[in-house]
Formats: structure tokens, sequence, C-alpha cells
């Protein structure tokens, strides 16, 4: 699931007004010193396996290989593993029987695998596969996706050009529903431990593969049960790095040159309900302000208040701006000198986000305000029973993604200051988070806040990428290497310049945000990254005539190749365990 941003501000009709911004704080600027903003690594090739690894990857280029892998993708699509939110647990819903079926069929397809590798059935239908290596030292990569697909609205069934689960595959794209969304991770990585146990391939590094049933609703009976499971076997800080679904790859910037943008980093997250009570009575006699002029008045003073902006230099979004200007080929001038003496002076650092959250080209200016800062919307309001009965509860949800630099209690504690002065106007008692915070007058009512759902998400741990700030950032080094590796050696990419760069996911995947907190406990490592080019898909996911092209497959199993192929001969010491 790989989303473009396409960096409008860094295109020409940007020049004017980031020149005239730096033109006015040139003069304060100290010149800084000349050193990498963005290190960029060589490709990583296996050396004790590169044999076997190009024996492989002419293996992939052959008609056999790939009609292969495209009709084990055609026959998953096919199982319609739907995951629902109001799915009872495993055992007492018969609906989760489909995770079954996908079973049978993934062992029919790769037999090697299923035979070789230890399988475990997690909560019955979670499948987490152990591919023991030779070494006991040195700690496993942990691989995961999801085998559950979101519905298919019925009311759309006739507006697919093939049926949403038929797996038909046309020559070029292979349609339905999960052909994106996220059976080809699993049918990638089963391909490449398929490929590499026919060719005799035994790991010295443990791998793991864990198959969840319920990324698209909530997690709990997937993610959550197997995390549970690999705490109990491996314990916690046990994995030298996992690789999750995430973006991918595109030419974004202009020109010739891919940037792979795995992410690193994610939002946090938090619904808050604002509840207001007052005494009800009839409409014919009624007060000043009834409980819905509360809650709007409650609702412009959160609006009036926006979170601030921020940069912090250490953070995720600050080193994927630094890349795009250091690398995007229509960058200009002026930005990327901005850019650059941003690093180091202050004025030049806030003068940076100003430019970026004012651009107003194709709506980036938002983006890069989402980037910095706790986004806020009020997306839920309900209230008041009949036109002549003054309402006497009423409420509305404020949806918050939270930025990497903040927290949940942060939050939590400005959200509550910015609701006060309002309770105070109307002398009606504030209930924070389940404190008190101010004393209204006897009979005059409340406003109540709370966590809407109990879904609130602490942004997640940031993974290291900068060996200077974060201390070790050789994890990520290796996918870096591994991605320009395999897009080196593909037909496809080869002559093209491949930059890799760290990114903050906005929360735009909520399920995905409670995924992947699972495993936080498991490995610092975690990477969000797809190996999908942007065109990949055909209408994206979670929609109509979701198809992926049939070669982005292949494009995905030769990155996996490479990637457990390098880690098998990756032995420092945050690999080892020690």
């Amino acid at each position: 699931m790989f989303y473009t941003t396409t960096l409008a501000l860094f295109h020409a009709l940007a020049f004017t007004k980031a020149a005239a911004a730096y033109a006015g704080i040139q003069k304060s600027l100290s010149l800084a010193t000349e050193t990498e903003s963005c290190k960029q690594t060589s490709a990583l090739f296996p050396k004790q396996t590169l044999k076997l690894d190009e024996t492989l990857e002419q293996l992939f280029n052959t008609n056999a290989f790939q009609t292969k892998a495209y009709d084990a993708l055609s026959a998953v699509v096919r199982v319609p593993t739907v995951s629902h939110e109001e799915f009872l647990p495993v055992g007492q819903d018969p609906r989760w029987e489909a995770f079954g079926d996908l079973h049978v069929q993934l062992e029919s397809l790769f037999p090697l695998v299923f035979k070789s590798l230890n399988v475990t059935k997690v909560n019955t239908y979670n499948l987490v596969l152990h591919w023991q290596g030779t070494s006991r030292l040195l700690k496993p990569i942990l691989m995961t996706a999801h085998q559950d697909v979101v519905p298919v609205e019925p009311s759309t069934v006739d507006q697919w050009l093939h049926p949403p689960f038929s797996g038909h595959n046309d020559g070029t794209w292979i349609w339905g529903r999960g052909s994106c969304d996220d059976k080809p991770d699993i049918i990638s990585q089963l391909s490449t431990v398929e490929s590499l146990l026919t060719h005799g391939f035994k790991p010295t590094r443990t791998f793991v593969f864990a198959f969840g049933i319920d990324e698209e609703s909530a997690g709990r009976n997937g993610a959550g049960a197997i995390a549970k499971y690999l705490e109990a076997t491996y314990g916690q800080d046990s994995f030298a790095a996992l690789l999750d679904e995430g973006f991918g790859f595109a030419a974004q910037y202009g020109g010739d040159v891919l940037f792979a943008g795995p992410a690193t980093g994610e939002k946090g997250y938090l619904d808050v309900r604002v509840e207001v009570s007052t005494p009800g009575g009839h409409s014919s006699v009624p007060p000043r302000h009834t409980a819905i002029g509360i809650l709007a008045s409650t609702i412009t003073s959160i609006e009036s208040s926006p979170h601030p902006v921020a940069l912090p230099r250490t953070g995720t979004a600050f080193r994927q701006i630094q890349c795009e200007a250091e690398f995007g080929p229509n960058v200009s001038p002026i930005i990327r000198e901005l850019v650059e003496h941003a690093r180091h002076n202050d004025t030049a650092l806030q003068e940076l986000a100003r430019v970026l959250v004012e651009t107003d080209e194709e709506g980036m200016g938002r983006i890069y305000e989402a980037l910095m800062t706790t986004t806020q919307a009020v997306d839920l309001v309900q209230g008041g029973v009949k036109v002549n009965a003054l309402p006497e509860r009423v409420e509305a949800v404020v949806n918050h993604r939270i930025a990497e630099q903040s927290s949940v209690s942060e939050l939590m504690h400005r959200f509550t200051a910015t609701v006060l002065p309002v309770a105070k106007r109307y002398n009606l008692t504030l209930t924070a988070f389940g404190s008190v915070a101010y004393g209204g007058g006897a009979g005059k009512g409340e406003i109540v806040l709370s966590d809407a759902w109990g879904t609130a998400l602490e942004p997640a741990p940031r993974t290291p990428t900068n060996a200077e700030e974060d201390g070790d950032a050789r994890a990520y080094e290796v996918l870096m290497g591994t991605i320009k590796a395999a897009l080196k050696t593909s037909p496809k990419y080869k002559d093209r310049k491949v930059v890799v760069m760290p990114k903050l996911a906005l929360g735009m995947l909520f399920f995905l945000l409670h995924y992947t907190k699972s495993y936080w406990k498991l490995t610092r490592n975690i990477f969000r990254y797809g190996h999908s080019a942007d065109g990949a898909s055909y209408n994206g996911a979670h929609t109509v005539n979701e198809a992926l092209r049939a070669d982005a497959l292949i494009e995905k199993i030769r990155f996996h190749t490479k990637w457990i192929l390098n880690w098998d001969e990756v032995e420092y010491k945050e690999a080892a365990g020690n």
C-alpha cells in the first residue's frame, strides 16, 4: 500500500516563494558544514551465496516461473478470506473457516515450505512458519503479511471489470480483492522460500514468517495473538528486524530517480469523544444556549486551536525532507540550500517548516503540515431527538493523528486546556479523561472528554536510520542495500538511480497502526515496506477493480530473496543478540 507524495513545492512553480523566504533570512544563516544529510549505501549482494542469487535471478526471469507465481496469486485471491470488525472470536463464528480453505491452498502451492518449515497455527488460523537456522546466536528475522481482505460492497460488484474473487489474469493484471492488499506479500515470501529450498539453501539465521487474519479489522485475533506467541517463544527484543507491508518506490520528484520509502516511524492515534449534557425541557422556553449550541462552541474552540507545527532535526519527517531535497531532480536550488542550512540553523528550520506548510500546490501544504504536527478532525456529531425537545445529551468525536514528537498524554492535556474555557463560560463541570478538571454550577450540566473507543495509540518507536544520531542503523542499511540490489538486477529498473529514504506513516491505515503495535516489543528495527512500484496497482486497494500488475509480483520475489540471503550473512552485534 504505497502512496505517492509529489513534491510540487520543490518544482519550478514554488521557486519564487522559496526564493523570497530564503532572501529574508539569508543574512542570519551560518554556513553549514559539508556532511551527508541523506547517507546512501551501495547495493548489497550476498557474497557466500552470490552464485545462488544469480541462479535464482535467471529463474525468476523465465516464463515458467512467472506463470507459476501468477497462478499462485490468482488461486489465493479466489479464496474469499474476508474479515469483519463484527466477527465473533475464532471458534464462535463460522466465517473464519475460509482461512482454513486458504491454508489448504497454500500447502498445495508450496509443498516444500510446509514440509520443511515448522508450521504453527496460532489461534487456529494465524500462520507462523519457523525456518530454523544453524546458528542460535543470531537474532531471527520476522517477516509479516496478512491473509484477510476487506469486504466487497455488494452494490459495487457490477462495477468490477472482472469478478472480485475471480483472480483473473488478463496477461497484464491479476484481478480481485486481495490482489494488492496483501496476498502478494504472502505469495512472494512463500515463493522465495520454496525456491531457496528447491536449490538446497539452508539458512544460518532463523527466519520467521507470520501471516495474520484480521489486519483489516481489529488485530485482536491476529497480530495480537501472534505477538504473544512470539514473545513467549523468543522473548522481547529477540528479532534483528521486522519487515511488514508498507510503502514502495516511485519516481516522485521528476527525472529518472527512483525513491524508495520504507516507513520507519508512525504517528499516534486518539479519538476524543466530547459529550455535553444539560437539563432538558420544552423548546418553547429555551435557555440562551442549548447543549447543541455549547457543543458548537466547543468545536469552534477546538478548530480555532490547531496544534503547532514542529520539525525536530532527529525526527523522521526532517530526514525524509532532507533526502527529497538532496536527490530530487526538480528541487529548486533555493529550497535545497534552505534545507541544508536548516540542519544547523534554527531560523532556517522554522522558515522551512513555514514555507512547506504554506505551499498550495496540489494540496501539498496540508500533507506537509500533517507530517509535522498533530492533526485534528471533527468527524462525528450526534444530538437532539425532537424539534420541540431541548437536547439533554449531545456529542462529537474528534479524530487525532499524533505527531511523532508528541504523545497521547500531551494531547489529552492540551485538549482539556482548550475545552476548559468553554466549561467555565457556561458554568459546566468538566470531566476530562476520568478526572474532574473544573467544578461547574450544581445542576448546570457537564462536559465529558474521553477516549471514544479505547483505541489510543502512542506514536511508534522510531526505527534507527542514522548511525551518528541513533547509535546503530545497520539494519536500515541492510534494507537500503537490499532495495538497491533488487532494483539494480531488475530488467525493468536496472538503469535507474535509486535513493532510499525514511518515511513517516501518517496514520492513514488505522488498523495497520494497531497491527504493527503488537510487534513493538520484539525489535526496534521495524520496516513497513512493500517493494511495489507506484502504478503497480490498477485502482489501489480497498476499492473496485483492485488488481496488481503481474510483473510487480516478480519484483517482490526478487527483493524478498535478496533480503533473506543478505540477512543470512549479517553478523553484527545488534543481530547477534549481545
